[in-house]
């Protein structure tokens, strides 16, 4: 009997430290929401980030300003460390706006919005005109053959699948065509590539993005623009009424040698763990043809919005935790490599790391990269999030600039913020990824909810695997 008298004690005395380290957890994670909501500075951040500098792409001067800016908004708060990182990155100049109609007689012709690919070259001067070949995709192009696509304009019109409710799975369905379909198209002989925009939308924004020639020689390459969903639909008609219908367009784009940038990068020193770090971030880079303000100027000003979030509601982490704002994710993805290198070169152990790069719309939850131990435990903490709605706790990817973190690094568990993503595409490499589309209550919601996450990971992690005591299932 003394035996069990003693078992059920040390139950008793588990279970009350469990409901204890809740209400602990529970009540912090209350303090950041209120402070982010009721004196948050992610919104005006964004303002001045898009309304002031602008977009960001890799090698600009809105690039630069970015830099300067937000390495001077992290001083303010008053962080251990903050500094700026070098990295090499490409820079791509769209040049003069594009021009392109569709032309279905003599002097039969319809103007469409199109925009260059990131890293496409320019057309002749004068421009290109040729007969258009529509395909779904690469593998339908490769069945053509060479002499069905030469000296054409190859047209990719694969959509987004609707049928798809995760949107960033129907995102990369079809975005091979954007990103290799003009290599595939110049190995065939075509004369240049367009491609459906991709986002759900069906509307008069053409999209933009990163393409590659891969190892194709520099004579080989052809011309590669992005046409509107509309334009698209208008297009694939118009070939369907008459195959010989003709495409024009002209861009003035050309790549220049790579440049100096950096990653911007602030750090609150841990007190128990100074030489274990865990990251919050997201790409302060961004295309050129809105200001960037979903993609990813919210996550930049979310991932900063975490350290001072701690630092406004007094916590004091175990480890040290680092904001990176990174370069040159869109046509690159340099600032994430190097980050992770010189932390390799350095022989920093992270432990963690979390990226913003879904948009600033309601956050819904997380996605994770980690072993099934360590996400079983993560799951113990979905009662500490269900008064905020975010409900989604799921096993996927996490970001592009925080993966190369996972070589050297052994067992590190890494995060996505997951918001809603209904909208995304619709904004997404766009002219109209703009400040007017980002909600601020979204967006706060948001980096509240990244700061909780860090929050726990930073009281119950353990290395090599994790071992999450908050334990409300207890």
């Amino acid at each position: 009997m003394n035996n069990l008298r003693r078992i059920a004690v040390i139950i008793c005395i588990c279970l009350i430290s469990a409901f204890a380290k809740a209400q602990k957890d529970s009540i912090q994670i209350k303090q950041i929401y209120n402070e982010a909501l009721t004196n948050g500075n992610s919104y005006q951040w964004l303002d001045y980030l898009s309304n002031q500098i602008g977009s960001r792409l890799s090698g600009s001067l809105g690039a630069e300003l970015a830099v300067e800016w937000t390495k001077s908004q992290l001083d303010s708060i008053g962080l251990d460390k903050v500094w700026l990182q070098p990295v090499m990155v490409p820079k791509w100049i769209r040049g003069a706006t594009e021009y392109a109609y569709i032309e279905t007689g003599l002097g039969e012709t319809t103007q469409v919005p199109i925009c260059a690919l990131g890293g496409s070259i320019a057309t002749p001067p004068n421009g290109l005109k040729a007969s258009v070949i529509e395909v779904k995709g690469i593998e339908e192009l490769k069945a053509l053959g060479k002499d069905k696509v030469a000296g054409k304009v190859v047209f990719y019109n694969r959509p987004m699948q609707d049928e798809l409710i995760e949107t960033f799975r129907a995102y990369g369905g079809c975005v091979d065509q954007r990103y290799s379909g003009a290599a595939e198209a110049a190995k065939l002989g075509a004369a240049g590539v367009i491609v459906r925009s991709v986002t759900h939308s069906i509307d008069d924004y053409p999209h933009t993005g990163s393409m590659s020639y891969g190892d194709l020689p520099r004579a080989q390459h052809i011309p590669a623009a992005a046409i509107s969903t509309k334009g698209a639909e208008l297009l694939s008609t118009l070939l369907k009424l008459n195959p010989d219908t003709k495409f024009y367009y002209s861009m003035s784009c050309r790549n220049l040698p790579d440049v100096e940038s950096f990653n911007v990068i602030g750090e609150i020193t841990g007190r128990e763990y100074p030489n274990k770090y865990m990251v919050v971030g997201g790409h302060l880079d961004s295309w050129d043809l809105g200001d960037g303000s979903h993609d990813d100027g919210a996550g930049v000003v979310q991932s900063m919005e975490v350290l001072r979030l701690m630092k406004a509601v007094g916590y004091k982490p175990k480890h040290s935790i680092r904001v990176v704002l990174f370069m040159n994710e869109e046509n690159g993805l340099r600032g994430g490599r190097k980050y992770a290198a010189e932390a390799k070169k350095n022989n920093e152990r992270h432990v963690f790391a979390l990226e913003s790069d879904a948009g600033g719309f309601t956050p819904r939850g997380f996605s994770f990269d980690s072993d099934d131990r360590n996400f079983d435990e993560v799951l113990s903490w979905k009662p500490l999030f269900e008064p905020y709605l975010i409900h989604y706790f799921e096993k996927g990817g996490s970001g592009a600039d925080i993966g190369p973190l996972k070589e050297g690094n052994k067992g590190i568990v890494l995060a996505g913020l997951r918001p809603d993503s209904q909208r995304y595409f619709d904004h997404h490499h766009a002219a109209n990824d703009t400040f007017d589309a980002v909600n601020k209550r979204e967006l706060e919601l948001g980096a509240a909810t990244m700061t909780s996450l860090i929050y726990l990971m930073d009281n119950y992690i353990q290395k090599p695997g994790i071992k999450m005591t908050t334990s409300i299932r207890d």
